[in-house]
């Protein structure tokens, strides 16, 4: 009997439903409010290790405070104990992007959201509030799961509408915010919003959240880093320079040349051509690691028992290419079908690896010695 794929199974974290369902009922149309998505969840971390995290440069972290006059004071990390408010003073959150990276039981969690293309999942967020701590009622450009780690906070919620900011505030705040939605999550408890919706959650005593964030590339911003990809592209061909022997004496100067602007205007037209291109110059964009990311030398030794990702290795694939940490490789046949398995499952076995060719076991080797990915003792199967 044929196995029932994952993304058919109803589960809890979805509310009961599949996540094939919420993505056609839910992801980017309308909230979810899922009562127990996680019941039993521990703290992901404790909050003196959460709060020696925040001092670190290695991580990327915040600092909000609403003072009690009603101003709002933001302060990025790295962020010290001694620059952390006393833990009895209401009002104020300490935020920390990225953890994912840094926490095992961060990675875990974020894992559970793999029903969504790789190429959109961000990272986790983590954040610790006083009684009464937030940021405010705002406006998200991507998609969120809001998960109650530890304690309570109060949700309130509304529709996509007039998006009017605060003047003269550290935060990007709602002026007009109307909500029409209003939920306490308790631990396990989980939020779904789709871009657009506005919403402010504030904590009812001591509490700890994690965000699951989705990004959203902009449209001229993605455009900016394929061309400037494209561009960068060497094909082996020779380095073509404008040429104008006709050029005559000119009066104008400052005009710009119609048959420059011809010859620029060819050159981007022969850049966008060539399909291969364009896609290698997407995979490369999307895998690009983030700039607080970076990867020590590696030991590749025995490949023979399995290898798996670096948490912070970002891998994907289309029809021809495999990419990895802002590169991308032509593959086809059995070793693309195992390089698409390392991408989608982030970890293969031993017998996986015995089917590998010796081309695809020497760029593993490499990865390995770049440190993107790992040897290790786990299995695929």
């Amino acid at each position: 009997m044929p196995q029932t794929p994952e993304i058919d199974l109803c589960t809890p974290l979805l509310g009961g439903l599949s996540p094939r369902v919420f993505m056609r009922r839910h992801w980017q149309k309308k909230p979810l409010l899922i009562r127990q998505a996680l019941p039993g969840i521990e703290p992901l971390v404790s909050r003196a290790a959460l709060f020696a995290l925040a001092a670190s440069d290695e991580v990327e972290s915040r600092l909000v405070v609403r003072r009690a006059g009603g101003d709002w004071l933001l302060r990025q990390g790295p962020l010290p104990r001694r620059a952390l408010p006393p833990l009895a003073q209401p009002g104020w959150t300490v935020l920390l992007q990225g953890l994912d990276l840094h926490l095992p039981a961060a990675r875990e969690l974020l894992s559970r959201f793999r029903f969504v293309p790789e190429a959109r999942l961000d990272d986790l967020m983590l954040s610790w509030a006083s009684d009464g701590g937030g940021v405010g009622a705002h406006v998200d450009s991507y998609d969120v799961f809001l998960l109650q780690v530890q304690g309570l906070r109060r949700w309130r919620v509304a529709p996509p509408g007039d998006s009017t900011l605060e003047p003269d505030v550290p935060l990007k705040m709602l002026a007009r915010f109307k909500p029409q939605q209003d939920w306490l999550l308790e631990p396990g408890d989980m939020l779904y919003l789709p871009p657009g919706w506005g919403h402010e959650g504030v904590a009812e005593g001591e509490c700890m959240t994690a965000s699951i964030g989705f990004r959203a590339p902009a449209r001229a911003e993605l455009a900016r880093e394929m061309l400037g990809r494209l561009l960068e592209t060497d094909d082996g061909a020779p380095r073509l320079l404008y040429r104008d022997p006709s050029q005559p004496a000119t009066a104008a100067p400052g005009r710009i040349p119609a048959s420059l602007q011809a010859f620029a205007f060819d050159a981007v037209r022969r850049a966008l051509r060539e399909p291969h291109a364009l896609a290698a110059a997407l995979g490369e964009a999307l895998t690009e690691p983030k700039p607080r990311v970076w990867f020590a030398p590696g030991d590749a030794g025995s490949l023979e028992a399995g290898v798996r990702l670096d948490p912070r290795t970002r891998m994907m694939y289309d029809d021809s290419h495999v990419f990895v940490n802002g590169e991308a490789w032509r593959a086809a046949g059995r070793d693309a079908t195992l390089m698409r398995r390392l991408a989608d499952g982030r970890v293969l076995g031993a017998r996986d690896l015995a089917r590998a060719s010796a081309a695809a076991r020497e760029l593993l080797t490499q990865w390995a010695e770049d440190g993107w990915l790992l040897v290790t003792a786990g299995s695929s199967e």
